[in-house]
């Protein structure tokens, strides 16, 4: 029985941060990355696969370490943990793959003050065993992938006619432009977080109303 609650607990930590509480569209969390740098779909992809790494590699640390951690340098120790890990990325994305880490420029060292990442620690990992945590991690950075690429596909598409840097419309498309430019960062999130919004009370509402008839 023990067992069989335990999966259940791990299917639901997983598949939480993907739709229910996406760190982007239901807890507006990393909203520096997901404006800054989803002008494109690689981009988005490579701040989502980076946030990753750095989230399920902390999350597994600080869940090891959460009964020797002092509770009053808790945060420091999380930031400490975090900052190496980003350093990780950071000098892999320099030596691997140089003209996206120049894309990301800055925003790969600020992952180290992501509310996500920081917010996961101290709320789930550090108070967790290390199987929860690695699941809550991997479904958070899942969802933060998700939101990312969401914004970062049709930013791309519409704003320079091509995906993954592959031309879609040929010549004659005419890109628009605002859209590879900040208004159109805002823009896409700010219609993104409306579809969002509207499935979350259309389901809320259908639930209400299945309550209702079957009391």
């Amino acid at each position: 029985m023990d067992t069989i609650d335990t999966k259940s607990r791990g299917a639901q930590e997983f598949m939480k941060g993907i739709w229910k509480e996406n760190p982007i569209f239901v807890s507006v969390l990393g909203m520096c990355p997901a404006l800054a740098v989803t002008n494109t779909a690689m981009n988005s992809l490579a701040m989502g696969l980076a946030t990753t790494f750095v989230l399920v590699c902390s999350s597994i640390l600080v869940s090891s370490l959460r009964k020797v951690i002092p509770k009053p340098v808790r945060i420091t120790a999380y930031i400490i943990i975090i900052a190496t890990f980003v350093t990780i990325v950071d000098f892999a994305l320099a030596a691997f793959t140089p003209a996206i880490h120049k894309e990301l420029g800055a925003f790969i060292a600020l992952i180290v003050v992501n509310c996500l990442i920081l917010g996961r620690q101290e709320s789930f990992a550090s108070k967790n065993t290390i199987g929860l945590a690695i699941k809550d991690a991997v479904g958070m950075s899942l969802g933060f992938t998700f939101a990312m690429l969401c914004i970062g596909i049709p930013r791309e598409v519409l704003g320079s006619g091509s995906l993954f840097d592959i031309s879609l419309f040929g010549e004659n498309f005419e890109p628009w432009v605002v859209m590879i430019l900040p208004p159109g960062g805002f823009f896409m999130l700010g219609f993104l977080l409306l579809i969002f919004n509207w499935f979350a009370q259309r389901k809320n509402k259908m639930k209400n109303n299945l309550v209702e008839n079957n009391g």
